[in-house]
């Protein structure tokens, strides 16, 4: 009888509070407890009295308490304040949206390089297909070539810095060259990976029209830097076009696509000493090649590990699929043959004893990367790919002070 008493009375002062008069409503408007946290737009009233109530005398409202907050809205008339349930997208907006959106920014702010942040709006695109924001690729490409350079360097002399210049300009220009073709022929694939959905072809930034007149610019400018070369060099330069055209396809058909980018982006420890001797040494340069491409079957596989999920779902291959669970086994044979082929290209040149020093620290690097690599983690398989610029740059300071000190 209680409980229906008071449920009658707080009947009439509701009813009452909706009757005030303006200066209720002044009143009511001067209160400084608020518990909507934002603009009401509807209110759905219920039973003050039901089962998840209480009073409040601290602050002489009707409380609704849930498990997770507060659910309320204003009344008018008397000072009361009643919390009735009402839907909370409605009380605190929709978080999730605003949420989604600023991750978005966050994860776009995170990935922005100098080329969004210092190059015009017009050329970013081609910046990008060249790769010129992940110059990685350049490094791994221009290594094998300053080292076959070292090793043709007189002895006791050091390498030309002139073949150095052209050869790193042109690692530039034929790794931004063979990213556009990777990127034109691979342009179904790149949009269902994860990794590459981003790239400037596949994401629409610029069209394929676009990418191959680009193509045909930076192969005129790697041809200029060809013709500067001897005639040897010259042919031997130009049969590498052959490699860097059909890699991208490689992954379509076999498993071992790894290899094949070695063939090709090794290719400059063959020319690096014909541009400086004018013909080869296969006593010298093969071994170093071969050293080249087995060095490739480790940090491309590892790179390869980024993506096995997606390639399984779109039907390419890769090493890091052949390989599987053994992927650290099959790492440990490559990086001992390629330590073995550079020693014996070593011995072939006679170069010092500093040489030999420098490819205990370069296996040391490369253990280190097979050891603790996390196949299973994009972001440490990433960090241990790129740390392959310090490989190279310890072997070709070895070949320079082996060479230098002979």
């Amino acid at each position: 009888m209680a409980f229906l008493g008071l449920s009658r009375v707080s009947r009439r002062l509701l009813k009452s509070s909706v009757s005030a008069t303006p200066s209720s409503f002044s009143v009511l408007q001067s209160q400084q407890h608020i518990y909507s946290s934002k603009h009401v737009t509807t209110t759905h009233y219920i039973n003050p009295f039901s089962k998840y109530t209480s009073w409040n005398h601290n602050y002489e409202v009707w409380s609704k308490g849930t498990e997770s907050h507060q659910q309320s809205f204003l009344g008018v008339g008397w000072n009361y304040r009643l919390v009735a349930g009402m839907s909370s997208s409605v009380m605190e907006g929709n978080p999730k949206k605003d949420d989604k959106e600023k991750s978005g920014v966050g994860a776009a702010a995170k990935d922005a390089s100098w080329v969004d942040l210092y190059l015009p709006e017009e050329v970013r695109g081609y910046a990008k297909l060249a790769r010129l924001d992940k110059p990685i690729g350049t490094w791994l490409l221009a290594w094998p070539c300053m080292w076959s350079i070292a090793l043709a360097a007189d002895p006791g002399s050091l390498p030309s810095f002139k073949m150095m210049g052209l050869f790193g300009c042109g690692a530039l220009l034929l790794r931004g060259a063979g990213c556009t073709i990777n990127d034109l022929l691979d342009q179904d694939i790149d949009t269902k990976v994860d990794r590459t959905r981003l790239r400037p072809i596949a994401s629409g930034l610029l069209t394929p029209f676009q990418g191959v007149q680009f193509l045909g610019i930076q192969l005129l400018l790697g041809l200029g830097i060809l013709l500067q070369l001897n005639n040897y060099s010259k042919v031997l330069g130009a049969s590498s076009l052959f490699l860097v055209f059909s890699y991208p396809l490689m992954k379509r058909f076999t498993f071992w696509p790894q290899a094949f980018l070695g063939l090709t982006i090794n290719w400059g420890a063959l020319l690096g000493w014909t541009a400086v001797k004018g013909s080869l040494e296969p006593a010298i340069v093969l071994p170093l090649y071969l050293s080249g491409v087995c060095w490739t079957l480790v940090y491309d596989t590892i790179y390869a590990h980024q993506d096995k999920e997606d390639d399984v779902k779109v039907g390419v291959k890769s090493t890091a699929l052949r390989f599987g669970d053994n992927t650290k086994l099959w790492l440990t044979g490559f990086g001992t043959a390629s330590m073995g082929f550079l020693a014996l290209s070593g011995l072939s040149a006679d170069l010092g004893w500093q040489y030999y020093a420098s490819l205990a620290a370069a296996s040391g690097q490369l253990g280190w990367q097979i050891g603790t690599a996390d196949l299973s983690s994009r972001d440490d398989c990433s960090r241990k790919f790129v740390s392959n610029k310090w490989f190279g740059a310890i072997i070709f300071s070895g070949v320079v002070l082996g060479r230098t000190f002979q």
